[in-house]
């Protein structure tokens, strides 16, 4: 393979790994909420209201712990839902949480 074949090839496969991507986001951006009886979501703890997170089982929890601010949430700051790695293809409420919860970095 000539140094031009072999250019054009990997310009082509980084262009289809940017669409995927790109792709991917999006699809994950509008797919429907998680809630709060799926399996996933019920063994990581999960509620759509901070609020409402048992103190007893999650002692570890504070009120100023949501999705919005962990470093998984992959929203913008001011939206009130957004993906979650841990819940592919749906939603997490900005103002839930779970117990994988990690402060988001500043």
């Amino acid at each position: 393979m000539s140094n031009s074949n072999r250019r054009t090839f990997m310009l082509h496969v980084a262009a289809a790994g940017a669409a995927f991507s790109a792709g991917a986001a999006q699809a994950q951006a509008t797919g429907p909420k998680v809630e709060e009886s799926d399996a996933q979501a019920s063994a990581l703890g999960y509620k759509q209201d901070t609020t409402k997170v048992d103190a007893k089982k999650y002692p570890n929890h504070a009120a100023s712990q949501n999705c919005a601010t962990c470093q998984l949430f992959q929203g913008k700051p001011k939206d009130a839902t957004g993906g979650c790695p841990l819940f592919a293809g749906k939603q997490v409420v900005a103002n839930g949480w779970c117990s994988a919860w990690a402060k988001k970095a500043a």
